[in-house]
C-alpha cells in the first residue's frame, strides 16, 4: 500500500512543471458555492504538500518560498478535490475555506471582489475581516516604487 508521500510523488509527477519555470497556477474555488477564491502558484514542493496534508500550501513568487495558506492569519483551507487540465500545467483546488472565511489578504472571501460597471472597477463585495487583525505585516509587502 502506498504511503502518502509516494501517492504525492506519483501525482505530481503528471504535472508539468517545467512549462511555467517550476511552478502551475494553482485556483483555489470553495468547494460548496464554486466561487473562485484566488489565484496562486504551487511549485512541486507545495503541491505535494497539500497532498500529503490536505491543506492548501502555494509558492509565492515574490517571497519565493512556500506559502501555507492560513499560517498568518488561520484562514487555512481544507482540501476536498484536486483536478488538473487538459495540458498539465494548471490545477483547481476545490477548498473547504476555515478560520474567519477570508481568502483573500484584503479580508474579503475572495480576491475577486471588484467588477467592471461602465468602465470603472467597484468593490462589490463585503469585507469579512479587517486585515488589521493579523498585524501590521500581513498580506503582501508593498512594491518599491521605481
Amino acid at each position: 500500500m502506498a504511503t502518502q508521500a509516494e501517492k504525492a510523488d506519483s501525482a505530481s509527477a503528471a504535472i508539468d512543471f517545467d512549462k511555467n519555470g517550476g511552478v502551475v497556477a494553482a485556483i483555489a474555488v470553495d468547494y460548496r458555492s464554486h466561487r473562485v477564491l484566488t489565484v496562486a502558484y504551487m511549485n512541486r514542493e507545495a503541491f505535494d504538500e497539500t497532498v500529503a496534508t490536505g491543506r492548501a500550501c502555494y509558492f509565492s513568487r515574490s517571497r519565493n518560498k512556500l506559502w501555507r495558506k492560513g499560517e498568518e492569519s488561520g484562514n487555512f483551507q481544507i482540501v476536498r478535490e484536486i483536478r488538473i487540465d487538459c495540458d498539465a500545467d494548471a490545477i483547481v483546488v476545490a477548498v473547504e475555506p476555515r478560520g474567519d472565511g477570508a481568502a483573500c489578504h484584503e479580508g474579503y472571501e475572495s480576491c475577486f471582489f471588484r467588477k467592471l460597471d461602465a468602465g470603472a472597477w467597484k468593490v462589490v463585495d463585503e469585507r469579512k475581516v479587517d486585515p488589521a487583525k493579523y498585524g501590521p505585516n500581513y498580506g503582501h509587502q508593498k512594491k518599491p516604487a521605481g
